[in-house]
């Protein structure tokens, strides 16, 4: 399982790297996405997984008797996500404005506007 997990988090990176390499708006906000998500997919992988276990201790006691579930990485994963989706609706709304005021589909046609 985590050799089929590791293939999917490097596919994610190298789909997202190729992407962020064209030249063109829509390919880099996919490009983002992907390697958002798969910055979110590793870090919850690195903090493994325990199931069925809440990360819950038992009053009076100082640790927990059994394995519990970590609640760092999953908090961390969450914030992330927040993150990310700002990061995307501030790009959106970047090529959305630049398209509207250059309309140039492609980011070296954006350079030739400079004066």
């Amino acid at each position: 399982m985590e050799l089929v997990a590791a293939i999917v988090v490097g596919g994610l990176f190298g789909a997202a790297v190729y992407l962020l390499l064209w030249r063109t708006p829509v390919k880099l906000i996919i490009g983002l996405v992907l390697l958002s998500n798969a910055i979110n997919l590793l870090i919850f992988l690195a903090a493994g997984l325990t199931r069925g276990k809440p990360p819950i201790i038992p009053e009076g006691s100082l640790r927990a008797a059994q394995a519990v579930a970590d609640p760092l990485p999953q908090a961390l994963i969450l914030t992330a996500i927040v993150i990310s989706f700002g990061v995307l609706a501030f790009t959106l709304v970047l090529f959305s404005r630049t398209f509207k005021t250059l309309a140039a589909t492609h980011l070296d046609e954006m350079k030739t506007t400079d004066s």
